[in-house]
């Protein structure tokens, strides 16, 4: 077998040949023949009561077939949250029920309340806009403090504006209270999580057909987790009969996160399709992404780290308030919570960690999982209130995290914030970032940049987060609704070719290039001879998608089980055909082979003699060559790394300029580092554009004042440096086949706080007391800053 071919090879992307050449399909490039659309009406106040909608006119416009609004909704079930959170005292989250269409109250701009369907898209435009609509504006609930402090509510049937008030660990909180009051030092800082909306370049579509003769109902739709879309539909949303519901996820443009739920324009146009038996197609316009998709981050937190006089951390305890919008999504509750406050430990040996997080609901979007969902906010607060804590007790940053790092001989180390980790080496990928970015030359670029009229500063962090999303066993004890394992069908075909079935999802990841290469690497053939087939109900196990980096860790896990199923059947009939023992039978670049002899049958050879088993002794060897495996993880996986970023920023204007990034990670075993750097590129310029220009805002009356990219601003070539990154050397995951730990959220996480740590270097180079600048570090906020 060619080394380029297997694992570890950098192999360009194969999917990328039909994506460059304008040959992907995606839900909008699906129509079917005729088939109508539809086309909702939104919210244009944030909070307000449904007195009437007087759907008469609308009906009588031309093409228009039928009009939904709420009332035809009202016996079917709700979208709901996938995490069950009690509060400190044990109470149940408040659920409110999340409607397919706003029934009685709407509860943020955007938030549909009718839908008309017409012949064509205008048509179905031109009748939302003769919709006679009477809306009695409330007052809009926008501020966190504000909403749990009492007045209007957003659901006035749950009595509060409080979903849960979450302690972590609780049995936690007396000593880390003590630890933190007894502490000879306490750094305490406040900052924001700014809202983000994550803005993948495919806006959300659906497209929906029923056969009246099967009663069978097909939803092609932009989703990062098909199965879970269809199972939410049919068991708690519309009641169709999950194996009469097919659920087909083509090319996916992006999803961030975005995309891993169901939303309720899914369940409308496959009511619309069946009431109208024919095809119903809804593609949201950017403005309605901007509205509707669920929105990131979004919380204010309190940080305390308390430690000796020696910079040795003694405790970290956190108050956050988490924004959850107007409803539940489906990951909204775990995000805050246990995505977020396991991991308020950190790289560090910390013996108390207490963790508190109100969510709250207010009159916006809803708001979940967005790239790194959860981590990227404990990484933000746990590495901003270090940075602080190093300047006050006049330590070097680097320092101060390597006196608290975890060592390599204290895993598996069970952390002060509840989970176990099972490998790492904070030490040496500070070793290795220090060597990327010439440390020691960053004083002669500092003033080169004051002698240009320049602020330099350098930046550091180190994170951790917990990818994988598993195991069930203990996630369904934290509050999950459903299993986080994944499943996987590989089939070789007769003449030696092979189709692997996956229930993970790629929306850009790679998938139809790295699952390949594990196939191939294990079997010894070319990985150009397998095809892997996703996306589909109908033709792939049950699967729980594409999130949270655990892709190859548990799907791809999933796989490599399924293979070796398949090695050890081959063995078998290659045993037969060569008359041996299976014991004996070797299989090397694609050859099974006695040991010890010459004789040998090719892996082509085997498989068609399973298609073909005229002579097999059918007692020991069934006929075909095709195994199912599922794989629930024992773990976590911790992927952790140390960034760095040099900034100038320009006392005249507050203009900030990144001007080098190094990112040292440790993603376990790689199976395709070419693809692992696009990965971690890709989540460089997020997380980035989150520290710089991203922002998401309401006025008080509940409008997005940035509501479109006039007033959105998404991070441009001319905003990111090259980057300098480095995923060799890392430590393997212990409890996955593969030793991989997950990638795709990394630079997402580890950026923001790296870039702030930089600008406030900077500016108080420059003798400016701040310590502190909320993102996003726009000109005007760090100008602003500097003046005091």
């Amino acid at each position: 077998m060619p080394k380029d071919n297997g694992i570890g090879a950098a192999t360009t992307r194969r999917e990328d040949i039909r994506f460059l050449t304008g040959e992907g399909q995606y839900t909008d490039d699906i129509n079917l023949t005729g088939q109508a659309h539809a086309v909702f009406a939104r919210s244009d106040v944030a909070n307000g009561v449904i007195k009437s909608i007087d759907t008469t006119a609308a009906m009588d416009m031309p093409g228009v077939l039928a009009v939904f609004t709420g009332e035809d909704f009202t016996e079917v079930g709700g979208n709901p949250a996938g995490w069950l959170i009690n509060s400190r005292d044990g109470e149940p989250m408040k659920e409110p029920k999340r409607p397919v269409l706003a029934h009685g109250k709407v509860r943020h701009v955007g938030d549909a309340y009718a839908a008309v369907i017409a012949e064509t898209k205008q048509q179905a435009r031109d009748a939302v806009e003769a919709l006679e609509v009477e809306i009695e504006e409330l007052p809009a609930v926008i501020d966190m403090a504000s909403a749990i402090g009492g007045g209007e509510l957003v659901h006035d049937e749950i009595e509060t504006n409080v979903c849960f008030d979450w302690g972590w660990i609780e049995d936690n909180r007396a000593a880390t209270d003590e630890a933190i009051k007894n502490a000879p030092h306490v750094t305490t800082l406040e900052l924001v999580n700014n809202r983000l909306v994550p803005n993948a370049m495919e806006p959300r579509a659906s497209t929906a057909d029923y056969n009246p003769g099967t009663d069978e109902y097909t939803l092609y739709t932009t989703s990062q987790n098909p199965h879970l879309t269809r199972l939410l539909i049919s068991a708690f949303v519309l009641g169709i009969p999950e194996n009469k519901l097919r659920v087909v996820a083509p090319d996916v443009g992006g999803g961030f996160g975005s995309k891993i739920y169901h939303y309720g324009e899914e369940a409308l146009v496959l009511a619309a399709a069946k009431k109208l038996k024919r095809p119903v197609k809804w593609t949201a316009s950017r403005t309605e992404a901007f509205l509707t998709d669920a929105h990131g981050r979004d919380h204010v937190t309190k940080i305390e780290l308390a430690c000796e006089k020696d910079g040795t951390f003694i405790a970290f305890r956190t108050e956050t308030m988490a924004n959850v919008g107007a409803y539940l999504s489906n990951f909204s509750t775990a995000t805050p919570t246990f995505l977020h406050g396991t991991l308020m430990a950190g790289n560090y040996t910390v013996p108390n960690v207490y963790v508190n997080v109100k969510a709250v609901f207010t009159n916006t979007a809803p708001v979940d999982a967005y790239r790194g969902a959860g981590r990227p906010e404990a990484t933000y607060s746990i590495e901003r209130v270090i940075d602080m804590a190093a300047r006050e007790l006049g330590m070097d940053p680097i320092e101060l995290r390597r006196k608290n790092f975890i060592k390599p001989d204290q895993y598996p180390f069970a952390s002060a914030a509840g989970l176990e980790y099972d490998s790492g080496n904070y030490d040496a990928q500070m070793d290795k970032l220090e060597a990327m970015i010439d440390r020691d030359g960053f004083a002669a670029r500092r003033a080169e940049s004051e002698k240009n009229g320049k602020l330099r500063g350098l930046g550091v962090n180190a994170y951790i987060e917990a990818c994988g999303i598993a195991p069930s066993n203990l996630v369904g004890v934290l509050g999950s609704r459903v299993g986080l394992y994944d499943a996987a069908t590989v089939r070789v075909n007769a003449t030696g070719n092979l189709s692997v079935m996956v229930g993970a999802h790629s929306h850009g990841q790679g998938h139809e290039t790295a699952f390949p290469q594990v196939v191939a690497d294990m079997l010894g053939i070319e990985a150009e001879s397998i095809d892997i087939v996703h996306g589909d109900t109908a033709k792939i196990p049950f699967g729980m998608g594409t999130y949270g980096s655990r892709s190859l860790a548990v799907c791809g896990s999933a796989v490599v089980r399924a293979t070796e199923k398949i090695i050890a059947k081959a063995k078998k009939i290659a045993a037969h055909m060569l008359e041996a023992s299976d014991g004996d039978i070797e299989l090397k670049d694609g050859q099974f082979s006695v040991a010890g002899t010459d004789k040998s049958v090719s892996f082509g050879e085997v498989a068609l003699k399973a298609y073909i088993p005229h002579q097999f002794p059918i007692e020991d060897i069934e006929p075909g060559l095709e195994e199912t495996a599922f794989y629930d993880p024992a773990n976590f996986t911790y992927p952790s790394g140390a960034y760095a970023c040099e900034v100038e920023v320009d006392p005249q204007t507050g203009k900030v300029t990144v001007d080098r990034f190094a990112a040292a990670d440790d993603f376990g075993n790689i199976i395709n580092p070419m693809i692992v750097t696009g990965q971690v590129h890709g989540g460089l310029a997020q997380g980035i554009g989150q520290a710089l220009v991203e922002n998401t805002t309401y006025d008080e009356n509940g409008q997005l004042l940035s509501a479109s990219y006039m007033d959105y601003c998404m991070p441009r070539a001319d905003d990111l440096p090259f980057y300098q990154v480095d995923h060799s050397d890392g430590t393997p995951c212990t409890h996955n086949p593969l030793g991989v730990k997950g990638c795709g959220e990394a630079g997402a996480i580890g950026s923001p706080p790296t870039i702030i740590n930089a600008v406030v270097d900077a500016l108080q180079s420059g003798g400016h007391d701040v310590a502190h600048v909320d993102m996003p570090l726009t000109p005007s906020r760090v100008w602003t800053a500097m003046q005091g």
